[in-house]
């Protein structure tokens, strides 16, 4: 089955309006990346509702397009600004920049690209070929083993969010919280409604996601205006595309940060960002010329793109076998599953096999096409970084406004969608994660429904969570995740160190 499967993928991505889709995908993306402050993740929450018109593999292939492409248009920000567009190219700022400076902007550029496609391409393989393997593995999963899959993605990427465990936890609660409003699926009880029919249906998906990522986003840049327009580089002169021998020579770096990308890709709660920064330390460790990184040097621009475009593969991969989205833009990417109703879970790759299968192939098609558009249009993506953050934020606002009204051609969702706005924004202030909560409302729905059926299979007794051996292990290593977020491992481990030191102390005495 998974052989027709993806042979099927194959066929339906290669059909004219999935290419075109890639395309349209890959260039929006890579625009939406050079401007600095935008978000891969902002970017397919606003393009969303622009998906409902299309066949959900044709959507998701657009959706999927934008993502690989935009880690790549962060770059271009990162090398010309000294800014990076999107918070996983950071790290190519310290060697783009430079280079930049130095004349060869036009070489960072082209080194960024090639290390994105190798990058890429590797962890589209490694996504083609594990997925399927994780899918027949998850066939054997019932209400129990998905009720415990759930739990587990929910404190896993809260406790691995960035800053506070704690406070990733609460803003995942928070998440689940507002995922149970509307009616009842078992009962057709409705809860926290407040006698408002609007909300009878729950809360919308997407409208939440659009106020959660843009509108926050929109004010910072409002507020924070054009505070870094010195030292800008206008415009690429010299050559982009590397020569054979410098091909040759990035190589190595590039497989070995593609490799760092996936395996961190694959823990849920980790990003881009995360492997750029391996990546990076990888390659000045492995370097013979460690004081060359931080000058201009090539291995520092290759090291972090290669990785952080091959992030996208491996945070698909728990993504569309498991149901547990590995990083906030694919938990927006499971949105857009949820859009053409088609519920996230480990049956995507059997019950929606076409259209999980074109949205992998679609990814390993993304990063050709990114690479032939990055080719021909990097140069034009030069003109969207000079465009005034005051000018970009109101129009992410307008476009946040449409994109939640075409939706449902409701009103209300429009005040729900600046509601989530206003919420993300002090979110944002109080330095609580966004992520976790978005994770809470994509899988708050399936943890409700298998809740209650699981609990129907074991006539209420709890314990049935327990009696299945999948589901005892998933909510044991939940429970370590959560553990771990708490002072509780520390004062265990203190408490160890004073006794060896006593016992130590004693035996000297002895």
């Amino acid at each position: 089955m998974t052989d027709s499967f993806l042979k099927i993928g194959l066929i339906n991505v290669m059909e004219p309006i999935n290419i075109l889709a890639i395309l349209a995908g890959t260039m929006i993306g890579m625009f939406v990346g050079a401007m600095p402050g935008l978000s891969a993740t902002m970017a397919i929450a606003l393009l969303l509702p622009l998906t409902f018109q299309f066949e959900p593999a044709t959507g998701l292939a657009m959706l999927a397009s934008l993502y690989l492409s935009a880690m790549y248009g962060g770059s271009i920000a990162a090398i010309l600004l000294r800014t990076p567009g999107t918070p996983a190219a950071a790290a190519t700022v310290i060697d783009g920049y430079p280079m930049a400076q130095a004349g060869h902007a036009g070489k960072a550029l082209g080194y960024s690209l090639t290390a994105s496609l190798i990058g890429g391409v590797i962890s589209s393989i490694v996504l083609l070929t594990v997925a399927p393997l994780l899918g027949k593995l998850v066939l054997n999963f019932g209400p129990i083993e998905i009720f415990a899959i759930a739990v587990l993605g929910i404190t896993i990427i809260g406790s691995l969010s960035q800053g506070s465990a704690v406070l990733g936890l609460l803003s995942g609660a928070l998440g689940l919280l507002i995922a149970m409003i509307g009616m009842d699926p078992t009962t057709g009880t409705p809860r926290y409604t407040f006698g408002n029919l609007n909300l009878f249906s729950g809360v919308e998906f997407t409208v939440a996601l659009i106020g959660l990522f843009s509108i926050p986003q929109a004010i910072r840049l409002m507020i924070g205006g054009n505070a870094d327009q010195a030292g800008r580089i206008s415009n690429v002169r010299d050559r982009m595309l590397p020569t054979a021998r410098q091909f040759i020579e990035m190589l190595p770096n590039s497989i070995r940060s593609a490799v760092i990308g996936v395996f961190t890709g694959l823990i849920p709660g980790t990003g881009g960002d995360t492997a750029s920064w391996f990546a990076y330390n990888e390659a000045k460790r492995f370097s013979r010329n460690k004081a060359a990184f931080g000058t201009g040097h090539a291995p520092g621009i290759v090291a972090p793109e290669a990785a952080n475009n091959a992030v996208v593969g491996g945070a698909l991969i728990p993504t569309i076998s498991l149901g547990i989205p590995g990083s906030s833009a694919t938990a927006v990417l499971m949105g857009g599953l949820m859009v053409h109703g088609i519920l996230p879970g480990p049956t995507l790759m059997t019950e929606y096999g076409d259209v999980t299968y074109t949205l992998l192939w679609a990814v390993l098609f993304a990063n050709i096409a990114l690479f032939v558009v990055g080719m021909l249009f990097t140069r034009a993506c030069v003109s969207v970084t000079k465009i005034p953050n005051r000018v970009v934020g109101p129009v992410i606002v307008v476009l946040s406004i449409i994109g939640a009204y075409a939706i449902n051609n409701s009103v209300f969702e429009i005040w729900l969608m600046l509601g989530f706005g206003l919420l993300g924004f002090v979110l944002d202030q109080c330095k609580i994660p966004t992520p976790p909560l978005v994770i809470g409302l994509i899988l708050g729905p399936v943890l409700d429904t298998s809740l209650e059926q699981s609990l129907l299979i074991g006539r209420g007794d709890y314990m049935i969570f327990l009696q299945s051996p999948i589901s005892a292990v998933l909510l044991g290593i939940a429970f370590l995740s959560v553990l771990q977020a708490t002072p509780l491992p520390g004062l265990i481990a203190g408490l160890f160190r004073r006794m060896r030191g006593s016992v130590e102390a004693g035996n000297d005495n002895g």
